[in-house]
């Protein structure tokens, strides 16, 4: 059923309009309000799908419903209805959000299809962010366990926000997908996400990979060259193991984050940056900070919301999902059919020392896919899970 709002302080016309609406389709319901403060107040109160206000009314006028209008719910679209006179502020209001606008006396066709027109608009404003709210599977968080919901929880809540995030964990708990939940569900999902694994860079080449260079600003830079954060700008940068960054790239993270700008290797010259931060690593940077291998205020600046990715023997509660989910996607990768797992082997497979977390058990449950019987039992993981 889709809700539209008529606010028209004329009754005649309000009727008019209400009759052309409902008798096109059945599933229209149309309300009324008389004027625009009764209208505004409507549209706090209810969600509507559709509004159609006129533009000269008494107490408050139809361009300040649809400005005000707009703040409160931003994808209602709205019709304004104008007469002969309000042409050109009707014009004018396209330019402050209005779907379309109708003259009186009103067009039958041109009302109706404006009205179809603006509901499917809504459909796929609303369709839209449904879909950008979804997580890519590659890059799903499997587990039911209370730690983990807890997790779900707080990327729910900071996602859409410009919070940056530091996530701790041991290797191979996951802080990988929590990035990339918190980059997806956020308003910068459309633009890019860049991952720099700090621990895979040698120290010398971090600030050139980060930042950028200059043509002959260094042995081998042949050409300019834009670093991650440039490549970033307008999405997230995902910087993988940032405990393990030296102290002169610490130092330009930290320019960049107070001042939203960068400055390439071999160049004076500053360039704007517009990034999300999210930072990862496995060590414990209080630590790392009193024995002045991490620079205090950095940490402050990334840690500004923190997340905790516990161990796998922490949640053993998830290991069944987890076994579940890994057979499938390995059968789907290998083109084979899906194997399956007694009671008695999983419950082995709960008791194991998952030192590797997640991704140790990946390649147990590969090993044992490939290696195992048709149902992996209790005998393929003591012969095969621990070697």
């Amino acid at each position: 059923m889709s809700k539209i709002l008529i606010i028209e302080d004329e009754a005649a016309i309000r009727r008019v309009l209400k009759k052309i609406i409902s008798e096109e389709n059945d599933s229209y319901e149309v309300f009324e309000a008389v004027d625009g403060m009764e209208g505004i107040e409507l549209i706090k109160e209810n969600d509507y799908d559709l509004v159609l206000c006129d533009i000269k009314m008494p107490k408050m006028d139809g361009v300040e419903v649809l400005q005000y209008g707009k703040k409160l719910k931003p994808e209602l679209p709205f019709l304004m209805i104008s007469g002969h006179g309000d042409l050109e502020t009707a014009v004018s209001t396209m330019r402050l959000g209005a779907f379309d606008y109708i003259s009186k006396p009103p067009d039958l066709n041109r009302l109706l299809n404006a009205v179809r027109n603006a509901l499917d608009q809504k459909e796929l404003v609303v369709e839209n962010k449904r879909l950008k709210k979804k997580v890519s599977k590659n890059y799903e968080m499997i587990g039911e366990s209370a730690s983990i919901n807890h997790i779900k929880e707080i990327i729910e809540k900071v996602a859409p926000t410009e919070a940056r995030v530091l996530i701790t964990g041991s290797n191979g708990t996951g802080k990988e997908l929590v990035a990339h939940w918190l980059h997806e569900k956020s308003e910068r999902s459309s633009g890019p996400m860049i991952e720099v694994n700090c621990a895979a860079i040698p120290s010398e080449l971090i600030e050139s990979e980060l930042f950028g260079h200059q043509k002959g600003s260094f042995t081998g830079a042949n050409k300019d060259r834009a670093g991650k954060f440039e490549t970033a700008n307008g999405g997230t940068i995902f910087l993988d193991e940032v405990g393990d960054m030296s102290l002169s790239a610490q130092a330009k993270v930290l320019r960049a984050l107070q001042e939203n700008k960068v400055s390439r290797v071999g160049s004076d010259k500053d360039i704007k940056v517009n990034v999300r931060v999210i930072a990862a690593t496995n060590k414990n940077l209080k630590k790392e900070i009193e024995e002045g291998k991490f620079r205090e205020d950095l940490y402050h600046r990334l840690a500004v919301i923190l997340i905790n990715v516990p161990s796998l023997n922490e949640r053993r509660d998830d290991i069944p999902l987890l076994i579940q989910y890994f057979t499938k996607s390995i059968a789907n990768e290998q083109g084979t059919s899906v194997k399956s797992f007694s009671k008695k082997a999983i419950k082995l497979l709960q008791e194991y020392d998952w030192t590797g977390n997640i991704r140790e058990l990946r390649n147990v449950v590969e090993r044992l896919i490939i290696l195992g019987e048709e149902e992996v039992s209790e005998k393929d993981v003591k012969l095969f899970a621990s070697k």
